[in-house]
């Protein structure tokens, strides 16, 4: 029965590892695989197909992400919401000036208050001019701006202190030209002496004959320290003029001596040509200050009327004057009294 099959003997040492087509497919090692050839396929006589190793796929080329820089700009809303920001932050800005300025307000009346509250009787302690304490000679005046004046005129009142002190300052500087004139020509002595004499005169005269009726004016609203204010200034500025122009001999280092000064001795001529700048733009001013006053004291109630009232009340209320009045009084009488009849 053996001869029916195809099988081998038992007997026969046979290793089907050592099949003829196993052996051709791997000796051939440009072959395909197993998996991609089929030996028992008899419909073609071609050989197999040479191995064709197949390259991975490269991954797709992932872009970074998008960083924000802490530099670029953000947009954290609409435009319509950052421009309510910031009006909203403009508001809040002009509402904190509104409260530190009322701050201010109530820390000077607090101050003003406390003052009044010693009672008429009581006497402020002076303090200008500010001395030293081993200085023999006190202060003359009390002044305290922030205090005294309304919030209104604080500003008028203190830039015409420095114009003032710009005045005191001008006045010692033609005093130091007036020196070195004299030094360079003896016979302009008279000059210099002068220039002294004004400087002396003008500097307190001008505290008291129009800064002071002037910050009284604005502190009480005093109609007569207002006219003092406007007579007394007013002359001032005419003063002020003709040292401007500088006329020789009457100790001003205006524009006249200046120029002439200046052909004899080119150092001294430039000392004195800076003095006549001084002395124009003192002028100037001077004339600016005016105005502002006026129209500020327009504003105000002052009046002539209100001026001459408070000038009668003041002579009135005077001790000294009630009591010259009395003596002249007792004295007619007296003398009628013992005329001879």
């Amino acid at each position: 029965m053996s001869k029916y099959t195809t099988f081998a003997d038992a007997a026969d040492d046979h290793n089907p590892f050592q099949d003829p087509s196993v052996t051709q497919h791997s000796s051939n090692t440009g072959y395909a695989t197993l998996d991609l050839y089929n030996p028992f396929d008899n419909n073609t006589t071609a050989p197999p197909p040479p191995y064709e190793a197949t390259s991975p796929a490269a991954p797709p080329a992932q872009t970074p992400p998008s960083r924000t820089t802490p530099t670029e700009p953000r947009n954290y809303g609409s435009y319509g919401t950052q421009s309510a920001v910031n009006a909203t932050t403009a508001d809040l800005l002009r509402k904190q000036e509104e409260l530190e300025r009322k701050a201010k307000e109530l820390e000077r009346r607090e101050r003003e208050l406390n003052a009044h509250a010693l009672g008429s009787g009581a006497t402020r302690q002076n303090n200008w001019p500010p001395l030293p304490s081993f200085c023999p000679v006190g202060p003359c005046f009390y002044q305290d701006i922030n205090v005294e004046i309304g919030q209104s005129f604080q500003r008028t009142v203190t830039t015409l202190y420095y114009y003032w002190m710009f005045t005191a300052c001008t006045l010692l500087f033609n005093l130091i030209s007036c020196l070195a004139m004299f030094c360079a020509d003896p016979n302009n002595g008279v000059g210099f002496g002068l220039a002294i004499l004004w400087f002396l005169l003008f500097t307190p005269c001008s505290f008291v004959c129009w800064y002071r009726p002037v910050y009284k004016a604005f502190r009480s609203d005093s109609s007569f320290n207002f006219f003092a204010f406007f007579f007394v200034f007013f002359a001032q500025l005419v003063l002020y003029i003709i040292m401007t122009v500088g006329i020789p001999g009457w100790g001003f280092s205006g524009w006249i001596v200046s120029l002439a000064a200046l052909s004899k001795n080119k150092a001294v001529g430039a000392i004195m040509m800076i003095n006549a700048v001084l002395f124009t733009a003192q002028a100037a001013m001077g004339v600016v200050l005016l105005k502002r006053v006026h129209s500020m004291y327009r504003q105000t109630e002052a009046s002539f009327k209100k001026a001459q009232a408070e000038f009668a009340t003041g002579v009135l209320s005077n001790q000294a004057v009630r009591q010259a009045a009395t003596n002249a009084t007792v004295s007619a009488a007296q003398g009628a009294f013992t005329a001879p009849r």
